[in-house]
């Protein structure tokens, strides 16, 4: 039975992806997970997941911009490296926030065209009621 992600999982591998240096294969990044979360995920599992084959999609489409043989001390290619992850979880996360934009602005419209008002949109949550079950 395949294992379900949880969010620090999730996280995990999103920071996988964003530092991936090499050729990108779903194969690849699911051997490169299996100590970094405890089991070896499949394909379908990961692209099971959103957020995950956006990333995937993402850093597959990019050009590896910083990719350059220069030789160059290792305080320096730490920090090359460092510098390329950052950028790489800024282009996705960027792309992820324009997405919920779009969302938002669906949702927006939707309410307009039902009738809800910004005070209803606004209502807080209501409180679980832990303790009760239904069984």
């Amino acid at each position: 039975m395949a294992k379900h992600l949880t969010e620090t999982d999730i996280e995990k591998i999103l920071h996988t992806l964003d530092g991936w240096q090499g050729r990108l294969t779903w194969e690849a990044l699911c051997d490169s997970l299996l100590p970094l979360i405890g089991t070896r995920p499949t394909r379908q599992t990961l692209s099971a997941y959103v957020q995950i084959q956006e990333a995937f999609q993402h850093k597959k489409g990019r050009s590896n911009v910083m990719n350059d043989k220069a030789k160059v001390p290792p305080s320096l290619t730490v920090a090359a490296q460092r510098i390329k992850r950052l950028g790489e979880e800024n282009a996705r996360l960027r792309h992820e926030n324009e997405g919920l934009l779009e969302q938002f602005v669906i949702w927006q419209y939707n309410a307009y065209c039902h009738g809800l008002t910004k005070l209803q949109l606004a209502a807080p949550l209501p409180k679980a009621r832990r303790g009760s079950s239904k069984g």
